[in-house]
């Protein structure tokens, strides 16, 4: 029964593998350069096991203490996944002790493989979700003991690497923008104002304006050290009142994304 989980679980992992082995590289590579030692990176990520926040965290250990705004960010960085384990109850029912350790290891790609593959009857539902837990995390295990190693042999400087998380959301901030673009359509009417054209023409960028534009004004406001947690919170609060709005969008350009991310 473990055999035939395995062998199902391991094809749908093994794209995950390539992106967890490069970022995860880049995170031990980081931890190495600002000077910690391998089991610091090892232990966070078996205890946090959520990318962006381990990236987040180097800064916090190098900075005053302030355990109260480590919490917020945390919660703020991660609230996606209060949605996940809603749409999932039903998925974890009746796992047994297997429940809370896929509750803990649930991250976006694990979410996506849970929730949308069709696991064969032959397979234990149960078992599979459990190796493509343990298999994600093995690649992210990986990629961080490679990256760290790699630090102590490399042969230039590697001031700036923490650009790598920076790099990252800048690559999928364009790649969504592109893709809302391609979905925007022929574009406005003729017969209504330039200014209705173009605030219909900006609303599938909504999501990437109000990512860009509120830090912007909170970094303004509330200066380099405290603008993140004003940030999150606006952020998160613009796109639960956008909503309905956006989803409308959406669905008048007739797609759906039907992605767990």
């Amino acid at each position: 029964m473990l055999r035939t989980a395995f062998r199902a679980a391991l094809p749908p992992t093994l794209p995950i593998a390539a992106g967890f082995l490069f970022f995860g590289g880049s995170y031990g590579l980081l931890m190495h350069a600002k000077g910690f030692a391998i089991v610091y990176p090892l232990a966070m990520g078996y205890v946090i096991f959520a990318g962006s926040m381990e990236f987040v965290t180097v800064n916090l250990l190098l900075s005053a203490f302030d355990p109260w705004a480590a919490f917020l960010l945390a919660i703020m960085v991660n609230a996606r996944h209060l949605f996940y384990g809603l749409s999932m109850l039903g998925k974890f029912r009746g796992l047994g002790w297997r429940k809370p350790y896929l509750i803990f290891t649930m991250i976006d790609e694990t979410f996506a493989i849970d929730s949308s593959v069709h696991v064969p009857a032959s397979v234990d539902r149960g078992w599979f979700m459990v190796f493509v837990s343990a298999l994600c995390r093995s690649y992210w295990f990986g990629g961080i003991v490679l990256g760290w190693l790699a630090g102590g042999v490399l042969p230039f400087d590697t001031t700036g690497i923490e650009f790598v998380l920076a790099a990252l959301f800048l690559s999928i901030l364009l790649g969504q923008w592109d893709d809302d673009r391609n979905r925007r359509g022929a574009g406005g009417s003729r017969s209504r104002s330039a200014i209705a054209d173009l605030a219909d023409s900006a609303w599938p960028h909504a999501p990437a304006l109000v990512g860009l534009l509120v830090p912007a004004a909170c970094l303004m406001l509330f200066g380099p050290d405290r603008f993140m947690i004003p940030a999150m919170a606006l952020m998160l609060a613009a796109f639960l009142i956008l909503r309905s709005r956006l989803e409308d969008a959406d669905g008048t350009d007739g797609v759906r994304n039907g992605e767990g991310r």
